[in-house]
């Protein structure tokens, strides 16, 4: 039995625990069958998050140093800001056996064992809160000092909740905006369009189902069909159809260059949050 631990409870640390919890993966890890049997411990000063996780096997702690005393994999799902805090708290307890996985945006190794020990290992991910269905995307990067079978474990964590991808640490900020922000800008666009239909008096589940659907079904579309995107795109622009009426509004409105703006303004943030936490 592995013990895993949770500093913070918040949206994304529960959407981890829960995600964990509801794929089986205590004793079952997709893809990685050798992992053993995990047991989850969590601490978050806010006792309401901590209630909320009863119902999926989760050990509550009264505190940091509970977790990291009897947890080897400690995860640290607090705010960028909150994390010199919590490193401090418990750099006495760190060592060369702890396995520590930070979801902080911006967050380095160094970062971390610069607070904690010279030796410490850190494994970097970023995860996303689609992980709550099961349907999350996650990236990971190990770091220097993690074995093959603890960066195996923590990969078999993320797998059960979804899709996983190994980055370059030296890339963690830059693919934020990829698989880590992304859902909420998914999430607009799709209002936009349901705003649409709202205002041309369709009504708004009816092109909420439609449109969700159409998005599930163009992702499965652009990772099943062996076609490339722009491929894609031509397959539904009949030449003087609608598609390319709107299709021609939405290159005058940048839609591509607003894209890579928003992409370049999340991973400058990363970075500025990177330098905060110096």
């Amino acid at each position: 039995m592995v013990n895993v631990g949770f500093i913070g409870a918040g949206n994304m640390g529960y959407a981890i625990m829960r995600g964990i919890n509801n794929s089986g993966l205590c004793g079952n890890v997709k893809m990685y069958a050798t992992s053993p049997s995990i047991q989850l411990y969590a601490f978050d000063p806010d006792n309401e998050q901590i209630k909320k996780l009863s119902e999926y096997n989760v050990i509550p702690c009264v505190s940091e140093l509970e977790i990291i005393e009897k947890c080897r994999y400690v995860f640290f799902a607090v705010k960028p800001q909150q994390l010199n805090d919590v490193l401090l708290k418990v750099k006495d307890f760190v060592t060369e056996d702890t396995v520590l996985i930070s979801i902080c945006a911006g967050i380095t190794d160094e970062y971390v064992k610069a607070r904690t020990i010279p030796e410490a290992k850190v494994i970097l991910v970023m995860p996303n809160t689609p992980l709550l269905i099961g349907e999350g995307a996650s990236a990971l990067a190990r770091t220097e000092h993690v074995k093959d079978d603890e960066f195996e474990m923590v990969c078999g964590i993320f797998s059960a909740c979804g899709e996983i991808a190994v980055v370059d640490k030296n890339k963690m900020k830059e693919i934020i905006a990829v698989n880590g922000s992304s859902p909420a800008f998914i999430y607009l666009y799709a209002k936009a369009f349901i705003d649409y239909a709202s205002s041309a008096g369709i009504d708004s589940d009816t092109a909420k189902t439609l449109f969700c659907k159409t998005l599930i079904g163009s992702a499965k579309m652009i990772t099943q069909s062996g076609k490339s995107v722009d491929e894609l795109i031509s397959m539904v622009s009949s030449k003087g159809g609608t598609t390319v009426a709107g299709l021609e509004k939405l290159c005058e409105g940048k839609l591509e260059e607003t894209v890579h703006k928003a992409c370049e303004a999340c991973t400058k943030r990363a970075y500025e949050l990177s330098e905060l936490q110096v």
